[in-house]
Formats: C-alpha cells, structure tokens, sequence
C-alpha cells in the first residue's frame, strides 16, 4: 500500500511521467491491406448519432465502425491459427496486460534499410549492453517507422514486391516467443511482422510464434523515444470484446523522471 502511494504521489507531482504510445484513430489512420483474394479489414469511420441538435439536443455522440486490427492495437493469441485454442482478446488475465518494457533502439539500421531484420545476435548485443530482458516484460523494437504514420502510403512503402518495413526472422520470433518469458512484442509499423515476412520460411512469423506461445503484440507505437532502454512500465489496454481476435488499443508508459 505504501508503495502505491507512492507511485499516486510521484504521479500527482509529476516525478513520474505518463507517455502516451497510442497512434491517433481517425479515417486516415494506416491499416493493413491484404492481397484482394483475402478479406479486408475496415477503415476506421465516425458515424454522427447527435450533436446538440434536433437528434439529441443536449449530447453529442457517434457510432464507430472498423477492424479489430486498426490503428495502435493488440493482437490476442487467438488471432493467429498457432493460438487458436487460446485466449481472445476477452480472456486476456488484466495482470498480462501490465508490465516492465524494454527498447530495442534500432532506428539507425531501419533507416538505411526499410527491411532490416532484428537477429538474435542484435538482442543479445543489446542485453550484454543493458541487462536481461525481465520476466513478463513487454519487448519494444523501436525502429523510427512512427514518423510515417501520418502518411498511410509512407508507412506501406510498397513496391511490385510488396511493403518494406523492418522486423523479425523467423529465428528472432522463436527466440522471444520460446526463449525469452516476455508479455508480447510491441511495434512502430502496422503489423508485428516485416512487411515482407509473407515470403519468410516461416511466413509471418512474429503472428505465428508468438500468437502460438501465448504472447500478444502491440503496433503502431508512437513516442518510443521518450522511453529508457530500461525501466518503463508499459500498460496496454484492449477493449474486452467478447470472442475478439484483438482491439483497439490505449497503449501508456510510466517513466521515471
């Protein structure tokens, strides 16, 4: 209790700082395009019901229409096949949803190469450097893809070959969804995946490693550089939708001053 009251203080005071690592959601927020065989996810809409007016007089209010898997959202176990039998978004234990956060800063590498990969030897660099990744700790890769966010064919960067953004290898993915006892994997780009991990030995395979260890992801991160490479807590919170794939999410980070 003590300890709480603490943490309450230094909030009030501002000695701890409240980070904001959500994307707004508005209709021209990025959303992930599949090939046109596939379903598609829906951009996000606000449909007016009132605003003070003859519909409602003293409210204004909207509908709103749009994926599970728009904007700055969680990805639940269920949403891939590997964690089929696993938790929706609904069943997420809330205590899973809160924890420690650790940033893999590798903007420079991404910005020379729009389809850097993160290896295993570059987590093992970075712990040697800044310590174990902590039990039940959310995993940020920072890479500088939030600065296109705000520009939906940016943040694509396709070609006849698909979209170039950065990511994991399928040996990386394995790494953190078997060796590393980790919440999940949080993003800057769309999808927790490389834009061309569909071509990967295993095709996507931060959804299929992860997903299929129980961990979840998080996308399209914003203010990952207000973060030390340790000692954050991230807390991510989906809406409790009942046989939910993922949601929407308000993703923030308490910093220590």
């Amino acid at each position: 209790m003590a300890n709480l009251s603490a943490l309450a203080q230094e909030l009030a005071s501002g000695a701890v700082q409240v980070i904001d690592l959500t994307s707004p959601l508005h209709s021209e927020t990025p959303i992930l395009t599949l090939p046109p065989e596939f379903g598609q996810t829906a951009k996000f809409q606000l449909e007016e019901i009132s605003r003070y007016d003859e519909k409602g007089p003293a409210w204004y209010w909207n509908n709103f229409h749009t994926g599970e898997h728009t904007g700055t959202h969680l990805d639940a176990p269920n949403h891939w096949i590997t964690g089929k039998d696993l938790d929706d978004v609904s069943q997420i234990p809330p205590s899973r949803l809160i924890g420690p956060a650790v940033v893999l800063d590798f903007v420079k590498e991404a910005a020379a190469n729009p389809d850097f990969l993160l290896e295993v030897s570059h987590i093992e660099a970075w712990e040697k450097e800044h310590g174990a990744i902590p039990k039940g700790a959310w995993v940020l890769y920072r890479t500088g893809w939030s600065k296109f966010g705000d520009n939906p064919a940016a943040f694509a960067n396709a070609d006849e070959n698909g979209p170039h953004t950065p990511g994991l290898p399928p040996e990386t993915a394995e790494y953190l969804g078997t060796k590393r006892d980790i919440l999940g994997l949080g993003v800057e780009t769309v999808g927790i995946d490389a834009g061309l991990a569909f071509g990967m030995s295993i095709p996507f395979p931060c959804h299929n490693m992860l997903m299929g260890n129980n961990k979840y992801g998080l996308t399209q991160l914003r203010n990952l550089d207000k973060l030390p490479p340790q000692g954050a807590i991230v807390i991510a919170a989906p809406l409790k939708i009942v046989g939910g794939s993922g949601s929407p999410a308000r993703v923030l980070a308490l910093v220590s001053k």
